[in-house]
């Protein structure tokens, strides 16, 4: 059959495309895709081509599916899948596969499996895996967001802590202490406040810092400081930029004692040197940020480390349980993904979009793709019907000003409905 999708040919070569899908075998899955969100490690892959550690070296002749943030329905299921699968099912998947040692993924890797596509065809490693999701939620984008924000959850649980002359590390950020999320106004930092503020496992202080004092506006907004004091959590947004000692203000913040677990989502080496001095002893430094400079280095207080038991480490995505976690709390409502979409728009504007990731403000941009939408911004909503004289977007626009300003179940269904598909 055939299906329509965007593809990496090489660095800074994306096409919007329409190609033959193969048939599956008894071990594969035809699927529809229906959202995908757009991953700043998207961006990566596509400036990067075969340099990117996950595209293969032929993708020249064998060009990959971008996005890997998706949901949609089983259309078709292999024979050996039946009793698990079903046609009509809605799916989501874990795209970290790992498998046997391998990098390939969804959305870097393959010729006919990633999530800007029409349809796309899913490998036996991923059901084996059991990467392969059941979603049985409302919308198909809470789906999409599940894997970003298993990324944070994942970061929640790789934290580790010690205790002195005890050779044994306590998993997770530690209960009631002390959270720094740095250069965390963005769609990922939001996303790793939403899980702090209603996970398990909470701290009783959380600090979110940016540059941006907008974003951090809109943080505020959304999670009111008031309403969390009276949960028993010190809520704090800090612009960083108008400090004159951001360290200094940071530590003031955290009772002079620093931070159990601090976050940084910017691989810039400014941060992270922040991130380092603001550790409070046996404290915990997650670098999130993935870098595209592969020399990228920064400065770290080793004194520190040796005498304060700081750590530092990195993680990259989640995992499984991760992704389950993600969809379960969202089904609960306990936290909303929501808050990281800033846009949403077409199988035509995703390869564009993804070319300019950076250069676009805001946080995560969500594509339909059976729809034709060019990239459009939430809070653009009512003024974009009016240059296109297409009073649809209007409707849309009173759906999320309904919302906080925040795309939802309701707006997805009205879009899916009355927007035109192909």
């Amino acid at each position: 059959m055939k299906a329509k999708g965007v593809r990496l040919h090489a660095a800074n070569d994306l096409r919007l495309e329409e190609f033959e899908l193969p048939e599956i075998t008894d071990d594969e899955i035809l699927v529809k895709v229906v959202s995908d969100s757009i991953c700043m490690s998207t961006y990566k892959c596509a400036i990067l081509g075969t340099e990117h550690k996950r595209v293969h070296d032929d993708v020249a002749e064998h060009p990959a599916v971008m996005g890997h943030e998706f949901a949609g329905d089983i259309v078709k299921v292999g024979k050996n899948h039946q009793d698990r699968f079903k046609e009509g099912m809605k799916f989501t998947l874990q795209p970290a596969l790992n498998y046997k040692g391998a990098m390939w993924s969804p959305g870097y890797s393959y010729e006919f499996f990633g999530g800007d596509t029409t349809y796309c065809v899913i490998p036996s490693e991923v059901m084996e895996l059991g990467c392969l999701l059941e979603y049985k939620g409302r919308a198909y984008y809470e789906a999409s967001l599940a894997e970003p924000m298993s990324c944070s959850i994942g970061a929640f649980h790789a934290a580790y802590h010690t205790q002195m002359g005890v050779y044994e590390h306590q998993m997770g950020i530690k209960e009631n202490g002390k959270l720094a999320i740095m250069a965390g106004a963005g769609p990922m930092g939001l996303g790793a406040l939403t899980y702090a503020l209603h996970c398990d496992r909470r701290p009783s202080m959380v600090v979110v810092t940016d540059l941006n004092q907008e974003r951090l506006d809109r943080a505020a907004e959304l999670f009111p400081p008031e309403i969390y004091k009276g949960e028993g959590i010190a809520l704090h947004f800090v612009n960083t930029g108008k400090s004159e000692d951001a360290v200094k203000e940071l530590l003031e913040l955290s009772g002079g004692c620093g931070y159990d677990d601090v976050l940084c989502y910017a691989p810039v080496a400014a941060v992270i040197k922040q991130s380092s001095d603001i550790l409070g002893r046996d404290g915990c430094l997650n670098f999130f940020a993935g870098p595209t400079d592969k020399e990228f280095s920064a400065t770290m207080n080793f004194y520190d480390v040796h005498y304060n038991s700081a750590h530092v480490m990195g993680t990259t995505g989640g995992n499984t349980a991760d992704m389950i976690e993600s969809l379960e709390l969202t089904a609960a409502k306990r936290i909303d993904p929501s808050v990281m979409v800033t846009h949403i728009g077409g199988l035509d504007a995703a390869a564009e979009t993804t070319l300019h990731l950076p250069e676009i403000p805001g946080g995560k941009k969500l594509i339909y793709t059976h729809l034709t939408m060019p990239l459009t911004a939430l809070t653009d909503l009512r003024k974009a019907g009016e240059e296109r004289n297409d009073a649809r977007y209007g409707a849309l626009a009173d759906i999320v000003d309904g919302h906080k300003g925040l795309w939802c179940p309701e707006a997805e269904e009205y879009l899916l409905e009355h927007f035109i598909t192909e």
